[in-house]
Parts: C-alpha cells; structure tokens; sequence
C-alpha cells in the first residue's frame, strides 16, 4: 500500500526552503554525477552515478539525489542535515519518506544505524515557456528502477516525453479559465497556470490529485481547482477556454492478468476513450476556446487511422487539426507499453502479455496504432474552416518547447485564411517569415538549379519543394508589394499566362500561410 502524500502547508514551506537551500537543480544535479552517468542512469544503471557520488564530499544535495532520483535510502543522520528546516518528522509525515529497517539491500545488518528511504521520487525539472525560463520540484511515484519491480496499477507517472511534448504544445495566450482533464501529477496545470486565471484539474486517482496538490504548494502555484471522476464527469455543464489532456490512451486489452495503470489505460477497449475526449470537447470549449491533446488511434484493416479520427469529428462545428507523429505495428505497440510497465522483455510474464494484446488487436483486425496531437478550436461564428489531417515524420520539428506558439500562429492562419476568398488573397500583403530558408541544388555546370527546397526553421522544420514561380513569389513577399502584383510581375518576365500563374500558385501560397511560411497581415 503507497503511503498517502499529505499537503501540510507549513511543512511544505519548508521543505521548499531545503531544496532551494541544497541548490536542488536540474544543473546542480547533472554535475553532482555528469553527463556520462545522467545517460547511464536513463538507460536504468544507477552503478556510474553511485561511481561519482562516491568520490564527492557529502552533501544535502548529494542525499537529496541519493533519496529522490536514485530511489536509494541513506542513514537517518543524513536525512537530518537535508532537512534543516522543514526536518525530518515532518518529512515523513508527509509521506515522502519512511523509516528502513536495519538491515542493507541485500539484507545484511547494517551495524544498528537508521536508515531513510523514499516513498515518491521528487525531482527537480526546468523549462522555457513564452514568459520565459522557470523551474519547480515535481513529486511523482518511484519508477522501476528504484522499485527494483514493475510498477503498481496506482502508479502516478512523473515527467517524460509525453508530458514534456504537451506542455510545449499549450498555446500560450492568456485565458480565463482551463481544464487540465487528467492531470496526474499536476505538471500540464502548473504549466497551465503560467497562462490562466484559473486551473480545474481532474483525474481519476485520489493519488493523484494527492500528488498534484502538493506539487502545487510546492512550488507556491494557487488557482489550481482538483476535482477527482472520470473524464468531463467532474465538469459537467461547464465550459473552458482552453482544455488540455494527456489521457490514459494506451490500447489495452481488457482482461483478466493485464495490469491497468491508471496514469495510462483508460478502461475502454481499443482507442474508444480517446474517441469519447474528443467528442466531448464541443460540450466544454467556450466560443474561439482551443485544445491540446495527445492521443493513439487504431489502423483497422481497410480503415485509415486518421479518417477514424476524422469521422469522430465529422458531426461537429469545431476546428481540428490532427499530426500523426508516429505509428507502430502491433508487436512494437505491445512491447512498448508491456516494457514501460516494468515487466522485463523475454521473460514469461512478458510473453504472456505480449499474446494478450495481439489477441486483443486480432479481434478488431488491428493493423497498426497511430499516435500524435489533436488541436482543436470551436469558432467563434461560422462554419468551421480548418479540418486538416497529416502525418508529419517524428525526424521533422524542433523543440517542443515552441509547438505552442506554431499552434496559435497555425489557427490564427486558418481563420486569416477563411475570411479571405481568393480575390481577397490577391489583394493582401504577405511577408516571408525570417526562419524559412531557400535550398538550391544544381547539376555540374547548368545555371538552373534542379531542386528548390522551402526550409523551415521553427515549427514542425517543414521542407517545401518549390518551382521557381513559387521560389520567386516568396522571394518577393516583403509585406510592399500585394499578392496580384507579385503574380503579374513574375508572369510577365516568365512570359506565362497570369491568369493560368494565379491559379497555380494561389493554393499553394495557402499552403504555406497555414503552415507559417508566410506571414498574412496582422490588421
């Protein structure tokens, strides 16, 4: 049974002032053990960090790493010292610690001194948003690695790159209010907040929402509302401006001897509750409210994955625009989600459950699982005009961290775009963004180039091939000069039709607005 993370108010107050004191940091962290063994400890090796602490001088930030990213105990006297402040009984009050027996890992007596081990792992994690760099602690249950089993079906999952992913995707504009609709151990809110005067925040677990309050207090982070049911049922009625989630969305098979983590199975079969977010998102999107989520959906034989999510959307008002990261056969798909509850591959248990899902798979003729981001807007009149979706290669894009930002530009664009028919085109002034970049390439000693590649350098690093009317509209798009103008000009030293150029080109600069190549005007 996991001890319960209790919020004690003052105790958390000073545990803040402890860690900060220890210089509790993600830099200060790293180099306590170094880059070699950081990797080596992704890798799930503790032996090179333990390597490099050994050869330090104690510390409270080395028993605070010892304690809370290694998952290991440390002697009682220890403990004390790291916890000047809020001290050590009120640590274990709090359920992050708890007291060992006298004995070591291997179950040698250990000379009659106390030890301490940790119930939680707490970390530190910083970030770069819109309004700049920031970091928080971030309490989340102990991982495999410091279990030393697989995890329990209550698990509360901490930060990786899943999370990471979504927070960068937040489109961040200030809003009133945000629903954080699954929040396991709080890191979407908190980032949410950051960009709203209010935060509800719903999961299913009490643990989680155990977890998510103290990360809160933590870090000094109020207006986070926690609300414990299941999906939109803590909220039924109400409407959000922007609601984000990372839902339980793993595919699992719904029978006896399958674990269900609550942090990632969401208790329905298939890609159903994937489904179910989606559609409810109508019912509690304020007018131009958006949303970000991620999300897997099946490929079924002679079923398109992403025109099952389009179908999901079809009898709907809202914008969507759904980006297919990556998609996996079910063998990967299974193995995937069976290693990252901690059960070691080729051993029984994991075989056992590796033909449960491809079991379960069979019955739906699954053929493979997509998964990506779904961003969704509801209009704030009109029908809607975006409906887009594409599979963008995981190898293209840049940092997380600035999806969030293409995301607004990309719905800004859309609207931009739908109010314009193509005369109004025509007539705008567009400017080439500054991160987009001409590629030429041509063959030994001709003058023409063969290949012309649009490349840009933020967003999704999208790569446009272009002929040379279109490298040459761009080219001229300095916000001077209108679209029809550009167009004249390059068919009259082409020695082209204008009317037959404007048609060729005017869908394809579309393509491009929307995909922030091009710059329409902003008033």
């Amino acid at each position: 049974m996991l001890p319960t993370v209790r919020t004690h108010p003052a105790v958390v107050t000073a545990l803040a002032a402890d860690l900060d004191a220890a210089g509790f940091t993600v830099d200060r962290v790293d180099a306590l053990w170094g880059s070699e063994a950081a990797a080596s400890l992704h890798r799930g090796s503790r032996v090179a960090a333990l390597r490099a602490l050994a050869a330090r001088e104690p510390s409270a930030l080395a028993t605070l790493a010892t304690l809370f990213v290694l998952g290991l105990p440390v002697p009682r006297s220890d403990a004390e010292r790291a916890f000047p402040t809020a001290g050590l009984d009120g640590v274990l009050a709090a359920g992050l610690l708890r007291r060992d027996d006298d004995s070591d890992d291997a179950g040698v007596p250990d000379a009659g001194h106390e030890r301490v081990r940790p119930t939680v792992d707490l970390r530190p994690y910083a970030f770069v948003d819109d309004l700049g760099a920031g970091s928080w602690w971030i309490v989340s249950d102990l991982g495999e690695l410091a279990l030393g089993t697989a995890l329990g079906e209550e698990h509360v999952l901490g930060i990786g790159g899943a999370s990471t992913t979504l927070s960068g995707l937040q489109v961040p504009v200030p809003v009133r209010r945000v629903l954080d609709l699954g929040t396991g151990c709080g890191i979407q809110a908190l980032h949410a907040r950051r960009f709203a005067d209010e935060v509800v925040a719903t999961d299913i677990s009490q643990r989680a929402l155990d977890i998510a309050r103290f990360n809160a207090a933590l870090n000094g982070v109020d207006g986070i509302d926690l609300r414990l049911g299941s999906l939109f049922e803590p909220v039924a009625g109400e409407r959000f401006d922007r609601i984000v989630s990372n839902p339980p969305f793993v595919i699992t098979p719904r029978r006896d001897g399958v674990p269900a983590y609550e942090y990632r199975d969401g208790g329905m079969v298939g890609d159903a509750l994937v489904e179910t977010v989606l559609r409810g998102l109508a019912d509690h999107l304020e007018p131009g409210g958006t949303a970000q989520l991620l999300g897997n959906w099946e490929y079924r034989w002679g079923d398109d994955g992403l025109e099952r999510v389009r179908s999901w959307f079809a009898d709907t008002d809202l914008d969507v625009w759904v980006v297919e990261r990556e998609r996996e056969d079910p063998p990967a798909y299974a193995e995937t989600w069976i290693r990252d509850g901690g059960t070691k591959p080729g051993t029984p248990e994991s075989d056992a459950l590796v033909d449960a899902w491809l079991d379960d798979f069979a019955t739906r003729r699954v053929t493979g699982v997509g998964f990506g981001y779904v961003v969704v807007r509801r209009p704030t009149g009109g029908p809607a005009r975006l409906r887009r979706f594409e599979r963008v290669p995981e190898a293209l894009g840049t940092n997380p961290a600035g999806l969030g930002a293409t995301v607004a530009r990309v719905l800004d664009a859309a609207a931009w775009l739908g109010a314009h028919d193509d005369a109004a085109l025509a007539s705008a002034h567009l400017r080439v963004a500054g991160d987009v970049t001409e590629e030429r390439h041509y063959w030994p000693g001709n003058d023409d180039p063969t290949v012309i590649t649009l490349v840009q350098g933020g967003g999704f690093g999208r790569r446009v091939d272009a002929d040379t009317a279109l490298a040459a509209f761009v080219g001229a798009c300095d916000g001077e000069l209108s679209v029809a103008a550009i167009v004249a000009a390059i068919a009259q030293i082409t020695g082209v039709d204008g009317d037959a150029l404007s048609a060729d080109l005017l869908p394809r600069v579309r393509d491009l607005v929307l995909d922030g190549l091009l710059l329409a005007p902003t008033s």
